[in-house]
């Protein structure tokens, strides 16, 4: 249900910015403040939060138990039918609530076309909202800590049984698959994101989205992956081995763990997040391969597996306790060979807790 307090918490920073309102549409914003998970769709819908402390959604009736579900009956509610289109029904919404010619703050959930049309049909001024909610998220609470940590100890239970079906002449496709399915099998909502499993050099390409890669008798199998456990994410890396690695092989795997070792020492309250980068990625580069490392360090993960604080160059935020992310540096040699090590970590008052339990040296399978 809607976190009323959260709402009045919104309201008050659109005073203070001289905003007259927020419109947040279907994504992780709506998922953090009111669990409300309604999937992509062409259909306009979405919560206005007003400086004034009032609140009200928009949605097609396709949606409206969803809406319901998350904002309460009690909610002033707009709802439009498709033979209508959400124009009138908006019409309506914006004359009771006089936001028309006012300033709207809009967040990624509202589509570009949409967000023209309010523009056009009210004579709004849309101001970017994209991180309105960032300094509310950034800090997770004693209980979004322990979904985090249940969904890493669901993706560790899975991926430890994962080893044993990995073999040579398999697709990275069918392991990909397995792995969703073993996400079910030990209680997670769904995979997090698009696991990616890839095999050697497909491993060079940080984001690989590829399925079709062949296991060889000896092998290197990157898979990152994640699930989600009411509502919340866990993202881990590991590289593994298909037989004994080369003596290379042995030799950058060593470098990327080291480097991401330095990352997790280097988490503490107080230290600027770019402090954290650079101590990752110094390793890497004293050893010779810092143009391979062609990524930021990590990300903060919440309801979104991707969100702030992020861990790179230029982001002097101080790290505070409760914030939790990534520390993921890798080596990246295109066409050839790709190693990540990947845990995510919450700041505690005296440095970092990792939250998978997974062994980070070589692993052999």
């Amino acid at each position: 249900m809607l976190d009323r307090n959260k709402v009045q918490e919104i309201s008050k920073d659109l005073q203070s910015k001289g905003i007259d309102a927020l419109l947040l549409g279907p994504g992780d914003d709506l998922e953090y403040l009111g669990g409300l998970k309604t999937g992509e769709c062409e259909r306009f819908k979405g919560l206005f939060i007003l400086s004034n402390g009032k609140y009200f959604y928009v949605t097609p009736y396709l949606y409206l138990e969803e809406f319901e579900a998350a904002f309460g009956k009690d909610t002033p509610a707009y709802i439009w039918e498709d033979k209508d289109w959400f124009y009138p029904t908006l019409a309506r919404a914006m004359d009771d609530f006089d936001l028309n010619g006012k300033q709207i703050a809009v967040n990624y959930g509202i589509r570009a076309v949409d967000a023209i049309e309010i523009a056009d049909r009210h004579r709004v001024k849309l101001v970017n909202g994209w991180h309105f909610l960032d300094k509310m998220r950034i800090i997770k609470s004693s209980s979004e800590v322990e979904k985090l940590e249940r969904a890493t100890q669901i993706s560790d239970a899975a991926f430890k049984e994962l080893l044993g079906f990995i073999r040579p002449g398999m697709t990275e496709g069918e392991i990909k698959k397995q792995l969703i399915d073993l996400f079910e099998k030990h209680g997670a909502d769904g995979p997090a994101f698009d696991i990616i499993v890839a095999r050697k050099e497909n491993a060079s390409r940080p984001h690989y989205n590829g399925s079709k890669g062949v296991i060889g008798e000896r092998d290197l199998v990157l898979v990152d992956f994640g699930c989600r456990y009411e509502s919340y994410c866990s993202d881990t890396t590991r590289t593994v081995f298909v037989g004994e690695p080369t003596d290379e092989e042995k030799k950058l795997y060593e470098i990327v763990l080291q480097a991401q070792e330095a990352g997790e020492a280097a988490v503490r309250p107080g230290v600027p997040a770019e402090e954290v980068d650079r101590a990752a990625r110094k390793v890497i580069e004293d050893a010779g391969y810092g143009k391979y490392f062609n990524t930021r360090l990590g990300h903060g993960i919440g309801v979104a597996v991707h969100e702030a604080p992020y861990i790179m160059e230029g982001n002097k935020m101080p790290l505070e306790p409760g914030m939790a992310f990534s520390i993921e540096p890798g080596i990246y040699i295109p066409g050839k060979i790709g190693i990540r090590i990947e845990n995510i970590v919450v700041v505690t008052k005296d440095g970092c807790k990792p939250l998978s339990k997974l062994p980070k040296e070589i692993t052999v399978i």
